[in-house]
């Protein structure tokens, strides 16, 4: 019985000696697994992060009824760093009098082009032609009225761009601010994520001029 017992006894110790470097082995390799998944993660996200997109949410209804007070957008970064705003894009930039506020407007004039607000129409003249902006995005009847001083006519210089709000009633903008020069504009509006029934990619309009 002593033997018996003594056998046990140094069996249990035996498989105790051999499981334990097994299992701390099987630990370590966990946590070196998880922190390459870690670092693998943030080599990939932290880019896209901050350089790549940027997830806002709209503030306010000067873009209504296109998008809504709360709706979690994405914001593509990387096409204005190979190339520049397009007419109807819907950009996301720094308000030029708070640099720390970030807005989100239409892109209505390109640099070099004169835009010019009249009887409620928007007017671009652009390589001599003068053209009224076709807004199908607006809604039925609405038109665009100048507050009572504002920047109603300019010609934009070659790092400028004039935009305005979709619910022209209710919008701070270029009409207020004029225009905004390109080092503002930070991306264009990609994807609307939130909420799910109104998830949307988007592209600029086409206006035939």
């Amino acid at each position: 019985m002593d033997n018996f017992s003594d056998y046990n006894s140094s069996a249990g110790q035996a498989d105790s000696g051999l499981q334990r470097p097994g299992h701390l082995r099987k630990i370590l390799e966990f946590i070196w697994e998880m922190t390459k998944i870690t670092f693998i993660s943030l080599v990939i996200i932290l880019p896209v992060r901050y350089f790549l997109i940027q997830p806002f949410y709209v503030k306010g209804a000067s873009m209504e009824p296109n998008f809504y007070d709360h709706e979690y957008l994405i914001i593509d970064e990387i096409t204005y760093r190979l190339g520049e705003p397009q007419r109807g894009d819907i950009v996301v930039f720094k308000y030029p009098k708070d640099p720390r506020q970030f807005f989100i407007k239409r892109v209505i004039g390109l640099p070099g082009e004169r835009v010019k607000i009249e009887n409620g129409l928007v007017y671009i003249t652009s390589g001599g032609q003068t053209n009224v902006l076709n807004e199908e995005y607006l809604t039925d009847g609405l038109e665009t009225r100048l507050p009572i001083s504002g920047y109603g006519e300019v010609t934009l210089k070659n790092d400028e761009y004039y935009l305005l709000g979709d619910n022209r009633d209710q919008s701070l903008d270029s009409r207020v601010f004029g225009s905004v020069k390109r080092d503002y504009i930070i991306g264009r509006t990609w994807l609307r994520g939130w909420p799910l029934t109104r998830l949307t990619l988007f592209n600029a309009p086409e206006y035939g001029f």
